[in-house]
């Protein structure tokens, strides 16, 4: 099966089962050949530019992260100019985390804490420039991207617990910072949509916590396991993220098999009643397909108002392709619009629910 045209989005809200009923009515791979082909031409162009590294998959960890800022480097250049961006390094438990504010315009924004993927384990701030400048042009808000601790050497839930002290941060400093404390989101890609869902629970059951507005998920990890009949679809370098990579990410990330038990490691486990409405772009061509839609049906069961959107013929991690691929750009702008109506001021009214 061959796939010429533009990937375009081909469900939004209720209806992600049925959209997704013809990947999973495919029992073989289609060897990349449904993707978009700009999507196609950004996973090619990737595995280039990683194949100058041999051992990328067998270095010492800290080198691998540096080739792999090598790799994304291209792919966060251009974009949005910011009015301002600064970093600064924000208290946590485990010591201070690297955070940066990029602020799109003049006057009290609201903001979108953001959470790069890469498994837990690669990936920065840096890498993910261009989606947070993205979403700050896109929706009119400040976007505070933090550089979590990574895994291996900081294991489940380090990284979790620094998500949580940078919220409960940004919610004292926000005034300080010119950042409605009141108009907070929280969104990630893949690992960090994880972390996304994860913090979110932790401060829905404190005391005094934050009020999160919203959730931006982006093609999630939210459970340790991928389906036989996902792996047989998905896997393999043709669609950017396989299987055994992802069951490595998760090795890197928990301590113990006890961990994969725990709903704030594993999402999909837990009790998702009173979380912030969830806005999910979820990747028709990705092993972590079936985890979003089940999440996202899950969330919609649990009473909180859930926008979804499948995109046909994206990979994982295709937003990144938005300077080539008009879905990344789609999904950007689709989320974007989401978010300006969740962070409207609350005397405009309770907008969590236009969308859902």
């Amino acid at each position: 099966m061959t796939n010429d045209r533009p990937a375009t989005a081909i469900s939004a809200g209720p209806p992600d089962d049925s959209a997704m009923d013809h990947a999973r009515g495919q029992e073989a791979s289609a060897g990349g050949h449904d993707l978009d082909p700009d999507v196609r031409r950004f996973i090619r162009a990737m595995a280039e530019s990683v194949a100058h590294h041999p051992e990328f998959n067998t270095a010492p960890f800290p080198q691998v992260r540096r080739w792999a800022e090598e790799v994304r480097a291209p792919w966060r250049q251009g974009g949005p100019a910011m009015l301002d961006t600064q970093d600064l390094a924000a208290p946590t438990r485990h010591g201070e985390a690297r955070v940066r504010i990029h602020r799109p315009a003049q006057g009290k924004l609201p903001g979108l804490i953001y959470l790069h993927g890469g498994g837990w384990t690669i990936f920065s701030i840096d890498t993910h420039d261009r989606v947070m400048r993205e979403y700050a042009s896109r929706a009119g808000c400040c976007v505070i991207g933090v550089d979590y601790a990574l895994a291996p050497e900081h294991k489940f839930p380090v990284a979790l617990e620094q998500v949580v002290d940078v919220v409960q941060w940004l919610a004292d400093q926000g005034e300080v910072l010119d950042i409605d404390p009141r108009r907070l989101a929280i969104g990630g890609d893949s690992a960090g949509a994880n972390l996304s869902v994860a913090a979110s629970l932790i401060l829905r059951d404190l005391p005094s916590s934050p009020l999160l507005r919203g959730m931006v998920l982006n093609y999630g990890a939210f459970i340790s396991r991928c389906s036989a009949q996902a792996c047989r679809r998905f896997d393999g370098p043709e669609y950017m993220l396989g299987c055994e990579e992802m069951n490595g990410y998760w090795r890197n990330y928990l301590r113990n098999d006890r961990d994969a038990q725990d709903p704030l490691a594993c999402p999909l486990l837990a009790v998702l009643g009173g979380l912030p409405p969830a806005f999910f772009a979820i990747a028709e061509c990705d092993i972590l397909a079936e985890q979003n839609v089940e999440m996202a049906r899950r969330l919609r069961a649990s009473g909180v108002p859930t926008h979804s959107v499948v995109y046909a013929g994206a990979s994982h991690s295709f937003i990144e392709a938005m300077s080539i691929a008009a879905v990344g750009s789609q999904a950007l702008a689709d989320a974007s619009g989401w978010l300006r109506q969740v962070l409207l001021p609350a005397a405009a009214g309770p907008a969590a629910s236009t969308m859902a």
